[in-house]
C-alpha cells in the first residue's frame, strides 16, 4: 500500500472503527452506534483535514472526491479516476472492495459490527477540541496494533489515528466537516475538459 492510500485509509477505517460491535464496553458501543447513525443521515459530506497529510473530501453514499496536494481521486460508485499531478496522467479502473478501503475509510461500513474490540477511554483534547476517546484493537492479528478515536458531543468525528504494527501513527484531524450538502454527482466523476493535458490509463 502506497503512503497516499495508508494516509486515507485513515479517514473514512474511521467508519470501520465507528461500527464494530464485539465484546463490548457499553459506553463506547453507544457513542460509535450514534456516530454512524448520524453519518448514514448526513447525505451530502465536506471533510477537511490536516494530520499525516491534509486535504478535501467529499462524500455522497458511496461516491467520494478525494483530494491531497499530489493526487486528486473520484469515485462514482462503479468507476474510480486517480489523477496524479506531478505526472498529469489518470488511471481508471474498477476497483475491488479493497481497494477502495484502503483509499476510503468509509467503505469499511460494511465491515460494521465485525472485527475490533473497543473500549471507551474518557474524555479527552486534541487540538484544542474536546470529545469522546476510543480506542478499538483488532480481534486477530493483522497491519493495525490499534485505532484511537475522539468523538465530538455532536456525534462527529474530531480526530483519527491509526498505530500499524510496524512504523509511525498515522493520524486525521478534522478540522471543519460540514454536512447535508447538496452534492451533484458530476462532482464524483473525472472531467476531462479540466485535464486537457492528462494523459488517460485505462486499467480496466
Amino acid at each position: 500500500m502506497n503512503k497516499m492510500n495508508r494516509i486515507y485509509t485513515l479517514f473514512f477505517l474511521l467508519m470501520l472503527t465507528l461500527s464494530l460491535s464485539a465484546q463490548q464496553d457499553t459506553k463506547a458501543k453507544n457513542i460509535l452506534d450514534k456516530t454512524v447513525e448520524k453519518y448514514n443521515q448526513s447525505k451530502g459530506i465536506s471533510v477537511i483535514f490536516g494530520g499525516s497529510q491534509s486535504g478535501k473530501l467529499l462524500l455522497k453514499g458511496e461516491k467520494f472526491q478525494l483530494t491531497t496536494q499530489d493526487v486528486t481521486t473520484w469515485f462514482d460508485g462503479q468507476t474510480q479516476w486517480s489523477y496524479l499531478k506531478q505526472n498529469e496522467e489518470v488511471n481508471i479502473s474498477t476497483p475491488t472492495p479493497e481497494e477502495l478501503r484502503a483509499i476510503n475509510p468509509y467503505a469499511w461500513l460494511s465491515l460494521y459490527k465485525q472485527g475490533f474490540n473497543y473500549r471507551y477511554s474518557g474524555v479527552k483534547t486534541r487540538e484544542g477540541k474536546q470529545g469522546h476517546e476510543i480506542v478499538l484493537t483488532p480481534q486477530t492479528k493483522q497491519d493495525i496494533q490499534s485505532i484511537t478515536l475522539l468523538i465530538g458531543s455532536d456525534y462527529e468525528p474530531i480526530y483519527i489515528g491509526i498505530l500499524p504494527t510496524e512504523g509511525q501513527m498515522q493520524e486525521f484531524i478534522v478540522h471543519n466537516y460540514r454536512t447535508q450538502l447538496n452534492l451533484n454527482d458530476n462532482a464524483f466523476r473525472f472531467d476531462k475538459s479540466k485535464y486537457p493535458n492528462a494523459e488517460i490509463i485505462d486499467m480496466r
